[in-house]
């Protein structure tokens, strides 16, 4: 049963349950983390991420990905590309029951909740000022970053022969914990496409109650952004030698 694509699977899924737990926490009426703030939200992101990554290596997948902007970045970077299909996969259908999982957490919740758009935000994201070219750039630079910092955790120039056994993954929990509190703040940084278009289906999906529309129009936005964001990235690797 243990596999890549099942730890991107379960990883995913454990990713996404637990963050988009934190913002229906925060967001939804009645719960009794309501009002929290972006100080939770941005905190406990960092945290499932760790949950996710630790998950995903348990259950089969060393590199755990959870996002394909990293698969593609990594195969732009190497050259490897066979894995990204199935990597993709993997990581869409575990964002998709992580928000499945978190609908029904909160079930009572739903119907307590009068604003379409609250409701949306616990599965996708959207930005505080709704310009979708200059959104798909503000991604792709946050993305860009988490990106730039991954690659640099792994350096062995880092240490004598690179992060202690281990540790990496609480490393890149700090590191998305950062870009939540410097740059998530105008688009809710997606800064990986699964985690954005799968709960967003679901959102669709779902009968979520009194839920509105899912926000098509945007929904290009967390997804061109990263994965470009991904491509520059990975290019940028193989040019610097990193």
């Amino acid at each position: 049963m243990l596999s890549p694509f099942f730890g991107e699977f379960i990883g995913t899924a454990v990713l996404i349950l637990m963050g988009e737990g934190v913002v229906a926490g925060v967001v939804l009426k009645g719960t009794k983390s309501e009002n929290a703030g972006w100080i939770s939200i941005t905190a406990a992101w960092g945290f499932a991420v760790f949950c996710g990554v630790i998950t995903a290596i348990a259950c089969g997948s060393p590199g755990a990905h959870l996002n394909p902007a990293v698969t593609v970045a990594v195969a732009v970077h190497t050259g490897q590309w066979s894995t990204v299909p199935a990597f993709v996969l993997a990581q869409i259908l575990g964002a998709m029951t992580g928000a499945a999982l978190n609908w029904f957490f909160w079930l009572p919740h739903w119907a307590m909740t009068e604003d379409q758009g609250l409701k949306r935000a616990v599965f996708c994201t959207s930005p505080s000022v709704r310009k979708p070219w200059l959104n798909m750039m503000q991604e792709m630079i946050a993305t860009s970053v988490l990106l730039l910092v991954i690659e640099c955790i792994g350096s062995k120039l880092l240490a004598v022969s690179g992060p202690a056994p281990g540790l990496a993954p609480y490393l890149v929990a700090i590191l998305v914990w950062a870009i939540g509190l410097s740059l998530g703040g105008v688009t809710g940084y997606a800064i990986n496409p699964a985690r954005d278009f799968g709960p967003r289906l679901m959102h669709q999906l779902l009968p979520v109650a009194g839920k509105g529309s899912s926000d098509w129009s945007y929904a290009w936005v967390p997804i061109a952004g990263p994965i470009l964001g991904a491509i520059v990235m990975g290019l940028a690797f193989r040019c610097l030698g990193i």
